[in-house]
């Protein structure tokens, strides 16, 4: 087991497969001799027996090529590998390529800004104190021989920089040597002489694809470097070859197979629709209106997601595709005029080709697309996106007058497929979801799609009711009932003409909202085990001061004595009235411990274990007659240990750790010895045995081991448990007008529930709710018309700290309702899925919040909580709770 190597997948978060990426790099570079000027031939040789598929490093240096995924994390791994050769081999100096200037830009802050989102080496605490130097295209002219031993110098060059001071020029009629070649007053020699005499120059390059042309090719050979590790998600060259040094691929198409790293691309258009008579100007235009309104719609979803989930804002944006910069221009002003949707996207629209590129601030908002305080909706282009243009929030690709549609959209999707946030899916169809419109090529995609080599074959295809288009939503937040009841309050106040009167009342409701604010923070002092302890004469003081401090806060308020008074007064009341409207759910972090992985203790199989001791002979050949002869050869008999030289093979595998196995180690060596010394005709050449096939006894002992390896299930940890949290506030879109419902209506058809927010409810912890399907708006029905339920809750994305799959999801429960001797949480799923991996996960991960709980609320005289999943197909407005329970508790 290598630790360095595992070491810094856990610090640097590696997905599974750049971790993958990094054990090749590890592997071959003990297998590789790292030096300057090597035999490639046998260099070649080494890293084929590993990786068949690396036929020619197609440079003067052994260079390895990595194929993986745009929005995977090429960058990441640049990282990963600069610091493992440098903890693990010592090697201090690198060289990486950038293949244009926007690249160049973004590797110098990935590499050297600590304070940087992005980074690459967070978490290497080698790199906190002995800070890696970057040397840049533009400054390296000043660099001096000022570094000491230890440090790590990481040179960053555009390949047009490069290439450029690489090449000779004339002053006054004089050739003068290429810049980067002249003489340094600072080094006392030419840059290139510096970098090209390093013993352990490491180049990487980013975007391989570009660096293989003959140009590239003579000038990357120059600078002589050990190791080459190229990076691409096209590893193909520009005569369209297919590179020959590449050890490791992860594809686009494997990654959306994976659905893990890049989001779910799909191809959209309006249902029905049809091209025929409608002129090439008019089709554009529905199909920007239709971007637009999938992008509104889109950019709903993310504030609803930012809101709930408490992460970042995300804002989307739209990436037009032209076929010329004329035709750029003329949707440019299409877009930004009045007649298109009353001129709201004015100053909101970017254009980005040769015309416009230069342009400053078009620069300042071209790299600040991902920025919050961008205003920017609407991207236009014609062929300026390429390598580097790795932004997360492209969620809607329209592609005009393309002659080849398929193409296009394989070409331009992986500038959209980097997800927001953490590089992770979250979940959220529509967070995780891109949608390329293609109205009048929806067709040809889909024929397309039918190769299984294509990309396309991996997207997903819909067509979107006009009725949806058109659809216009808002944000609506669901505030809890006792917040509801406030608002009614103020509602009444505001309306009161004496101000007097209306004084003493604003008091009294600031008073009750303060109290209702604070009580929450309460729940984990000493004392305080159900809500009712609230209403001790210490934590009522403690409540009131706390009040007191927030009201002194800021401008401080004018009437926080009067308010102070009122909440010493209403105290008691309030109390009574917040335990009125929630449900008392105890807070705990529920969590996973670590997965454990192990090497099951067994016996050695021994069958096939049988080497007889070679002859060892001497050849000697003459330098000038070539004739040669054999000598036979006498050893000392010192060969070391036996058991200890095949412990020393078996942990050249990088999955043995030999500090956790070392007892089975020994064991199992131990067997190997005593079965080759049985199958010897003179048991004293055991040591000889052992030392001419301990490769080969090692690969056997391995093989073994890997059979027996075991990963534990992972077992939840105990938590702390708090006795109560308040009701976390609801959001989601709404449509505008005719969005809401009674919950008791019948909504047909019922796949449009979803559209709908619901209001109505008595018992409930909110003033209204959305419902996912028919199922739960009868469920709803059914809880607040049942007798035995007091209330109940649609708990909002963070209501619970419930995590499964090793801690990288956290379960939201479909419903809690409180009954008079139990709190039940409800799931209600489709029949066919009850058996599901992941149904099954949740359910164990909810069973046991609801023990934890139970055993909490046990020694404080509460109720018990239990979990009940309930098929769809059993669901209907004439069942009672108690019946439902009874069936499938």
């Amino acid at each position: 087991m290598n630790i360095i190597a595992n070491n810094i997948k856990q610090r640097l978060s590696l997905r599974e497969p750049l971790q993958d990426a990094l054990d090749i790099v590890a592997k071959l570079s003990d297998e590789l001799t790292l030096l300057k000027e090597v035999d490639l031939v046998k260099e070649l040789a080494k890293v084929k027996s590993f990786y068949p598929a690396c036929i020619d490093f197609e440079r003067n240096f052994p260079s390895l090529a990595f194929s993986i995924a745009t929005g995977v994390g090429k960058t990441r791994l640049m990282g990963a590998c600069i610091a493992y050769l440098y903890l693990q081999k010592g090697i201090r100096n690198f060289f990486v390529l950038a293949p244009n200037l926007t690249i160049y830009d973004k590797l110098i802050e990935d590499f050297g800004n600590p304070a940087y989102h992005k980074y690459v080496f967070n978490g290497i605490s080698e790199f906190v104190h002995n800070r890696p130097i970057i040397i840049t295209g533009d400054n390296y002219a000043q660099q001096g021989a000022l570094f000491g031993d230890a440090e790590i110098r990481i040179n960053i060059f555009n390949i047009s920089k490069f290439s450029s001071d690489n090449k000779g020029s004339k002053k006054d009629g004089i050739s003068l040597a290429p810049r980067i070649k002249r003489l340094s007053e600072y080094l006392g020699q030419s840059y290139w002489q510096y970098l090209s005499g390093l013993d352990d120059l490491v180049i990487l390059m980013d975007e391989a694809h570009r660096y293989h042309a003959d140009a590239s090719k003579n000038a990357i050979n120059e600078l002589k470097p050990i190791l080459g590790i190229e990076l691409t998600a096209t590893p193909i060259d520009e005569k369209g070859n297919y590179f020959k040094n590449v050890v490791f691929e992860y594809s686009l198409a494997q990654a959306l197979t994976d659905g893990k790293y890049v989001k779910n691309p799909a191809i959209a258009k309006r249902k029905d629709f049809n091209s025929k008579g409608i002129d090439e100007h008019q089709l554009e235009i529905i199909k920007l209106e239709d971007a637009v309104s999938i992008h509104q719609d889109t950019k709903k979803e993310l504030e609803v997601y930012s809101l709930n989930e408490g992460v970042k804002l995300v804002k989307p944006f739209i990436l037009v595709v032209c076929k010329d910069t004329t035709h750029a221009k003329e949707i440019f002003d299409l877009v930004t005029s009045d007649q298109f949707y009353d001129g709201n996207f004015e100053g909101k629209v970017l254009q980005i080709d040769s015309t416009t590129k230069r342009g400053e601030d078009i620069e300042k908002q071209f790299i600040g697309l991902e920025s919050e305080n961008n205003i920017i909706e609407i991207v236009i282009h014609v062929n300026m996106l390429k390598e580097g243009w790795d932004v997360t929030n492209l969620y809607t690709i329209v592609p005009l007058r393309a002659a080849n549609a398929a193409v296009l959209v394989e070409q331009t999707i992986g500038r959209g497929l980097r997800l927001p946030y953490n590089g992770k899916r979250t979940g959220v169809d529509k967070v995780d979801k891109l949608t390329i419109v293609a109205h009048e090529n929806f067709d040809s995609v889909i024929e397309a799609a039918k190769d299984p080599n294509s990309i396309l074959n991996k997207l997903s295809f819909i067509e979107i009711p006009v009725e949806d288009l058109n659809t216009k939503t808002e944000i609506i937040t669901s505030i809890s009932t006792l917040n509801v009841k406030f608002e009614v309050e103020q509602t009444e106040i505001n309306k009161i003409a004496d101000r007097v009167l209306k004084q003493t009342a604003q008091i009294n409701l600031d008073a009750k909202r303060a109290i209702i604010d604070a009580l929450p923070d309460f729940n984990a002092i000493p004392g305080v085990r159900t809500v009712d302890d609230l209403k001790g004469v210490d934590v009522k003081r403690k409540v009131i001061k706390l009040i007191s401090d927030n009201l002194s806060k800021g401008q401080g308020n004018l009437f926080a004595s009067q308010i102070l008074a009122e909440a010493e007064v209403v105290y008691e009341t309030m109390v009574t009235e917040f335990k009125n409207n929630i449900i008392e759910i105890p807070r705990m972090d529920l969590v996973q411990g670590d997965i454990e992985a192990y090497f099951e203790d067994f016996d050695l199989d021994i069958i096939g274990l049988s080497y007889q001791a070679l002859d060892q002979e001497i050849i000697r050949m003459g330098l000038r007659d070539n004739l040669v002869e054999t000598l036979s050869a006498r050893s000392s008999g010192y060969y070391g240990n036996p058991v200890k030289l095949i412990i020393a093979e078996v942990i050249n595998y990088p999955e043995i750790d030999y500090d956790e196995n070392a007892d089975l180690l020994y064991k199992l060596a131990g067997q190997a010895c005593i079965a080759l010394r049985d199958n010897l005709p003179d048991p004293g050449q055991l040591n000889q045995v052992v030392f001419q096939f301990k490769a080969a006894i090692a690969d056997k002992i391995y093989r073994q081991m890997k059979s027996n390896f075991k990963l534990t299930e992972p077992e939840y940890l105990e938590p702390k448990v708090f006795p109560f949290v308040k009701i976390e506030q609801w959001n989601f879109s709404a449509l505008i007008n005719a969005g809401y419902k009674d919950y008791r209506e019948v909504v047909q058809p019922t796949n449009t529930i979803p559209k709908f927010v619901f209001r109505g409810f008595e018992k409930a912890c909110h003033f209204e709710y959305k419902f996912d399907s028919k199922t739960e708006q009868d469920l709803a029905f059914i809880f607040e018309n049942d007798k035995t339920v007091i209330r109940w809750l649609r708990p909002s994305p963070n209501q619970f700290r419930i995590y499964w799959d090793n801690n990288s999801k956290r379960y939201e429960p479909d419903f809690v309702v409180e009954t008079n001797d139990a709190i039940y949480m409800i799931e209600s799923k489709m029949s066919s899925q009850l058996d599901a991996v992941d149904v099954q996960a949740k359910k164990v991960a909810a069973e046991r919040y609801c023990k934890y709980a139970s055993e909490f609320t046990a020694q404080h005289q509460g109720k018990k909580w239990k979990y009940v999943i309930i098929p769809h197909n059993v669901i209907n407005r004439t069942m009672s709770l108690p019946y439902l329970i009874s069936q499938f508790n």
